[in-house]
């Protein structure tokens, strides 16, 4: 490869669409009203494709994962020529749900009511009684309600829109992004879910935006470019957003009396050889360093990947906003997912899924440390579910709730009229016109 092949490495990614982007009004109702809750799921939740399961859990013909959106719940089945199908966890015999357990392995999906019993691939198959059935022998007619599923990125998206587009053509530009970091294989190193008490949109607002971040994670001014002179935002007409965030060196918004290198910075140099002595009066210096040599080192260690990121991928930042749930933050080697989704009959209540993974290599390289030498097969990461307020989720995850929560209880008040947005965080307005766009399209289609 020539060094004009490479050349794009070293270049910033491109911009997206960057779609016009109004002044939307932000009414307590949106988070507080039945109605519009209502809307929203007629006319998002069941028109988009949403992330539920992680292909690398269900490895084997048979296995399955089980997920809530919503009202919904929603079994994957992994099938014996190694794709992945996805059906309402319904019995078609009198609507029992079918399986109560989040993931777990069978022959056959029974149902624990009257044992009708269907394959993974969702067919019928044996019914109790089937001549005492006036239509006939219902394993003729009947079988499980599928919706449409794909697998991305090493996770497996649905959608339970009859019509809906690939989920390609809906991610649109996030695709060419989440492929190069290569995550498939990617074990889950950490697995929390919180029944949380404030409205789904509240916590994605927040992650719509870096406004927030000095007052409400100041322990990160020393280690996270907070200076949005050096953060670039990017939306796309699919209604999903990017921000990249520079890392690998301190921030610029620091005065120069505050100007040192801090952990987890220190720690990243050394862990590529890098001694931070070498940096005392160059400090911004670390980043394009440690970019050179995670590129020099990064294939002779594992990190085969590195050959698809550009430089600023190896120290940046770069979070993503997937219409309309998940807030997904990529470095070279780690992936951390947030997820929401609604309560199923509360607007005011929502569930958060708050998981990390890493890169095999960066996997292998933490068991060295901690066991001496010793690499064990596997990680093990059991989600954790609990209410608010009840575990910690870390430092960053109990700030961010904790202000959300704040928020879900003046939205309900009198005093409380519309938002008043800075520009930085126009990904805000962005992200309810878009729910606005496919409330009305959903109402337009339903009156055909």
């Amino acid at each position: 490869m020539t060094d004009t092949d490479t050349d794009w490495r070293t270049r910033p990614a491109p911009p997206w669409e960057q779609p016009a982007v109004g002044a939307h009004p932000l009414d307590g109702y949106r988070y507080t009203s039945p109605d519009f809750f209502a809307a929203e799921w007629d006319g998002v939740w069941t028109r988009v494709w949403l992330l539920l399961g992680r292909e690398s859990e269900m490895p084997d013909p048979g296995d399955y994962q089980v997920e809530e959106v919503g009202p919904e719940s929603i079994i994957m089945s992994r099938q014996g020529d190694g794709s992945v199908r996805a059906y309402y966890n319904v019995c078609q015999h009198r609507g029992s749900r079918l399986l109560f357990a989040d993931s777990g392995h069978a022959t056959s999906i029974v149902c624990p009511y009257h044992g009708w019993t269907y394959r993974h691939d969702g067919a019928l198959v044996s019914v109790k009684d089937p001549q005492d059935f006036s239509s006939g022998d219902p394993c003729d007619r009947l079988g499980l309600v599928e919706l449409s599923c794909e697998t991305f990125a090493g996770f497996v998206w649905v959608n339970m829109d009859p019509g809906a587009s690939s989920l390609r053509e809906f991610l649109g530009p996030i695709w060419d992004d989440f492929a190069a970091y290569e995550p498939e294989d990617w074990p889950r190193t950490y697995a929390a879910t919180v029944n949380v008490p404030c409205n789904w949109k509240v916590i994605q607002d927040n992650f719509h935006e870096s406004y927030h971040l000095q007052t409400v994670h100041p322990q990160l001014e020393d280690s996270i470019e907070e200076d949005v002179r050096y953060t670039r935002f990017d939306m796309a007409d699919e209604g999903h957003n990017r921000m990249v965030m520079r890392g690998g060196a301190p921030s610029r918004s620091l005065p120069p009396e505050r100007l040192a290198l801090r952990e987890p910075l220190l720690s990243m140099l050394r862990s590529w050889d890098l001694d931070p002595a070498d940096y005392a009066g160059r400090e911004y210096e670390t980043r394009t360093s440690l970019q050179s040599r995670m590129r020099e080192l990064g294939p002779e260690r594992g990190h085969g990947h590195y050959e698809n990121l550009r430089d600023e991928q190896l120290t940046d930042a770069y979070h993503f906003n997937v219409f309309p749930n998940c807030s997904i933050t990529f470095a070279a080697d780690a992936l951390l997912l947030q997820r929401v989704r609604p309560h199923p009959t509360d607007p005011q209540r929502c569930v958060f899924d708050h998981w990390r993974y890493a890169s095999p290599a960066s996997v292998a390289t933490a068991r060295i440390k901690q066991t001496d030498g010793t690499i064990t097969s596997e990680v093990s990461a059991e989600r954790e579910v609990f209410d608010y307020g009840t575990q910690s989720l870390g430092i960053i995850g109990d700030q961010d709730l904790g202000v959300t929560t704040g928020q879900q209880v003046s939205f309900r008040s009198r005093g409380y009229r519309r938002a008043e947005l800075a520009g930085q965080e126009a990904r805000i307005s962005r992200f309810h016109e878009v729910i606005d766009e496919y409330i009305a399209a959903g109402s337009r289609t339903d009156r055909r």
